[in-house]
């Protein structure tokens, strides 16, 4: 897992999923381009509403586009690309940068599945804050999620 530095505490309202001021943290879950298998991103996308985030499951075939405009129509606070395809260096870079383009590179991204550490290097450089790989455990996952809103909504502030 390679993740940027990260707030070190969680209030009571991160603890059960809600972002500051008691919000439910927002997560759209996507799998972009022909990636097929998305077990994984359903796996997730469970955990998430059980730990007490919104989920928005996009569903297989998106374009860096689709998911853009769901994040910004659904408010997200955090989009997670779930990615087994090899394609991760073309398509999560592309959702980086339209996010900038449309105003809204405060949606955090984080991107999973098999994803080799330079390659990971790379998408960080690009405007992930996060990449996880096969077998992290959900709670590292969530536990992720919350902080990087947290750390997001604590810089945020005047």
């Amino acid at each position: 897992m390679i993740t940027s530095e990260k707030a070190a505490t969680q209030t009571e309202g991160e603890a059960t999923g809600a972002a500051a001021g008691n919000k439910p943290i927002r997560v759209v879950v996507a799998k972009p381009g022909l990636d097929g298998h998305d077990r994984g991103a359903r796996v997730i996308a469970r955990a998430f509403r059980d730990a007490g985030m919104e989920v928005i499951y996009t569903g297989l075939h998106q374009t860096p586009e689709d998911i853009v405009n769901t994040c910004i129509q659904e408010d997200a606070d955090v989009v997670a690309l779930s990615i087994l395809s090899g394609a991760h260096l073309a398509l999560v870079p592309k959702v980086c940068e339209l996010l900038r383009q449309r105003d809204a590179a405060d949606i955090i991204v984080m991107a999973g599945g098999i994803i080799p550490e330079e390659d990971a290097q790379f998408l960080m450089k690009a405007g992930v804050k996060s990449v996880m790989g096969p077998g992290t455990p959900l709670q590292t996952i969530i536990d992720t999620i919350r902080e990087l809103v947290a750390e997001r909504e604590a810089t945020a502030r005047p």
